[in-house]
C-alpha cells in the first residue's frame, strides 16, 4: 500500500485524535499518542512499519510547525466538525510527508 492512500487516513486520524494544544505545540504525550495511533492504523493496512513510523512523526511535526493553536484546537474538536477549509490545509500540509 502506498503512503498516498495513507494520507486521507492521517488526516482523519489527526482530525479525531484528542491531543492538547499549548502555543500551537504538540506536548510530548500528545504527539506520542498520535504517532502510536497512526502508525497502528497504517501497519493495519498493510503499511510497512517503517514507513508509518516515518510517515506519522512527519505528519505530527508538520501540525506543530504549521498550525496554530486555534486551528489545533479547531481540529481535535470532538464536538464540532473541522471547518473544510482548515481541513483542506491539513489535508495539502501532510502531503509534504508522503516522502517519508
Amino acid at each position: 500500500m502506498g503512503l498516498k492512500r495513507l494520507l486521507p487516513l492521517s488526516a482523519c486520524l489527526a482530525l479525531v485524535l484528542p491531543f492538547a494544544a499549548q502555543a500551537a505545540a504538540l506536548s510530548a504525550d500528545a504527539k506520542a499518542e498520535y504517532t502510536a495511533q497512526c502508525q497502528a492504523a497504517a501497519v493495519q493496512q498493510g503499511v510497512d512499519a517503517a514507513k508509518a513510523q516515518a510517515h506519522c512523526s512527519c505528519g505530527a511535526k508538520v501540525i506543530e510547525e504549521k498550525f496554530s493553536k486555534a486551528e489545533i484546537d479547531q481540529l481535535t474538536n470532538k464536538q464540532v466538525e473541522p471547518p473544510m477549509a482548515l481541513r483542506q490545509k491539513l489535508m495539502k500540509e501532510v502531503l509534504v510527508c508522503n516522502n517519508q
